[in-house]
Formats: C-alpha cells, sequence, structure tokens
C-alpha cells in the first residue's frame, strides 16, 4: 500500500504547470477525463430547460491566455502577481497556447484576472 501521507506531501510540491502535465498523463493513461461531469435530472420535457439552467449557473471558471501579445514582458509580470510562479514558468505559461493562469475560480475573479492581463497586452478567455 502506498503511504498515501508521502503522496500527498510530493503532489503538494508541484507547480501549476506541473499539476496540469501530471492531469494530461493521467488521463491518458486511465482513459478518463478530469472534466467534472454536469448531472442533469430529465423530467419529461424539462432537460432542454434544466440544462439551459445548468450552463447559467456556473460558478468555477478558467482563465486562459490565447496570445501573450506584443509586451509578454508586462503579462508576465500579472501572471507572477495572480499566481506563486517563478519567472520561468511564468514565462512559460505565457508562451503556451491556450495555457490556463487561473483554474476552477469564482466569476469576480476570473474577471479581473482577464481585465489586469489585457491590460498588459495579453489575449484572454475565460471558459
Amino acid at each position: 500500500m502506498a503511504d498515501l501521507d508521502k503522496i500527498i506531501e510530493q503532489l503538494s510540491g508541484l507547480t501549476v504547470l506541473e499539476a496540469a502535465e501530471l492531469v494530461k498523463k493521467l488521463e491518458e493513461k486511465w482513459g478518463v477525463s478530469a472534466a467534472a461531469p454536469v448531472a442533469v435530472a430529465a423530467v419529461g420535457g424539462a432537460a432542454p430547460a434544466a440544462a439551459a439552467e445548468a450552463a447559467e449557473e456556473k460558478t468555477e471558471f478558467d482563465v486562459v491566455i490565447k496570445d501573450a501579445g506584443p509586451k509578454k514582458i508586462e503579462v508576465i509580470k500579472v501572471i507572477r502577481t495572480l499566481v506563486n510562479l517563478s519567472l520561468t514558468e511564468a514565462k512559460t505559461l505565457a508562451e503556451t497556447a491556450d495555457g490556463k493562469v487561473l483554474a476552477a475560480v469564482g466569476k469576480e475573479a476570473a474577471m479581473d484576472a482577464k481585465k489586469k492581463l489585457e491590460e498588459a497586452g495579453a489575449v484572454v478567455e475565460v471558459k
């Protein structure tokens, strides 16, 4: 049996990029997706309405950089203020297409991060 406390300690030391890479590798190995499934109870013709309500009630958002833009250094500085990353990690994240700066954050935090990144010159999407 694996020492779960030791595994937790090791996982706690991962950077955001390392954690994302781990998720991808586990998804590939086990043939699963880490995306949370959405359960919708279908009663008669109410399924489309229930699905629409579930979509409207989204509470967690991801902030994704599409392009760092011409002021990459400014974008890297903003990334470092939003997420505790080293300079190298922030630079890598800024240069990665569809790089998640923040994952599963509230709407207000996601919009604030998007605003800051766009002011620095990045093209950002909130998913």
